[in-house]
């Protein structure tokens, strides 16, 4: 008896099914609600200077290429960057009307619940309990699903290797911290506008920082709430938006969006082959039983 259409078309959609719901549960299951004593840095950008000593701390203590400019170049200010597979960390400047610009270090904000990794299909990236989002290269298939899903726009990919490529980003200095140490920027900074210590410490912190000077802060913490809280916290004098944060990324997390649609891509992408074979064969089927001579001919 031969495949009919629709019984080759209900066992390929069961089969989508299949494949499709456990791949959801999983991305959905990956929100940690993060972890009450994970550590954080506290960012007070009515402190930063600008002097990019963060930048260079970095770029040692990762073992990165030296920049195309000295880090002790001041006109790199004058054009706004982000960060790279070479750069872990940036800072800009963002000139104000009538006042002082302000200075931003970009970098990942480790999120509490991240994006990047329910978007990843293979588990490449991992949120740890020291607060930070970790990225394992041995896993990562090169879907680069975490550049789409990072409500930052923060990692970065080697697009030069066409071998071995990885996506890179700041790493919150985990295994200095597992060693007991702080972040290399945060120490390196002169004018102690970063801040380590565990994130509840953190919030209060800043929360008294704003209540001591009202007139130098804008009353909110940016990162104790944003897509369901980061590691990664700001104090600012003027507006986010005036210093190139986002402020309509709203406070749920963004996991089960992510994890919900990008990883049901590879489902896709793996059944799309079988669907084009299964619909050739079963064409070919037809056109056999089409040809075969009909009894009593």
């Amino acid at each position: 008896m031969g495949l009919t259409r629709r019984q080759f078309l209900g066992a390929l959609g069961g089969a989508t099914a299949g494949l499709a719901l456990p791949r959801t549960t999983r991305a959905a299951q990956k929100g940690t609600l993060g972890y009450p004593e994970s550590f954080g840095v506290l960012c007070d950008l009515s402190l930063c200077v600008g002097c990019r000593r963060c930048e260079q701390a970095c770029n040692e203590a990762n073992d990165l290429p030296a920049p195309d400019q000295a880090f002790d170049d001041p006109t790199v200010l004058q054009h706004l960057r982000r960060t790279t597979e070479s750069a872990y960390t940036v800072v800009n400047t963002y000139p104000q009307a009538n006042a002082p610009a302000v200075h931003r270090k970009l970098q990942c904000n480790h999120c509490q619940e991240p994006a990047c990794a329910s978007a990843c299909p293979v588990g490449a990236f991992t949120k740890t309990r020291e607060g930070a989002v970790i990225y394992n290269p041995d896993l990562c298939i090169g879907c680069r699903y975490c550049m789409v899903a990072c409500p930052f726009g923060i990692p970065a990919y080697e697009y030069h290797d066409p071998l071995t490529p990885r996506v890179r980003k700041c790493t919150l200095c985990h295994e200095r911290i597992l060693a007991g140490k702080r972040p290399a920027c945060v120490e390196a900074c002169p004018m102690e506008a970063l801040v380590f210590g565990k994130r509840t410490e953190l919030l209060e912190r800043a929360r008294n920082r704003i209540a001591a000077k009202p007139e130098n802060y804008l009353h909110h913490v940016y990162g104790e709430h944003e897509v369901g809280g980061t590691n990664w916290l700001y104090l600012s004098p003027v507006p986010f938006d005036q210093v190139g944060l986002p402020t309509n990324l709203g406070e749920e997390p963004l996991c089960a969006k992510t994890g919900g649609f990008l990883s049901f891509i590879p489902v896709v992408i793996a059944l799309w082959p079988a669907f084009l074979g299964g619909t050739w064969l079963f064409k070919r089927h037809n056109e056999r039983q089409g040809q075969q001579p009909k009894e009593g001919a």
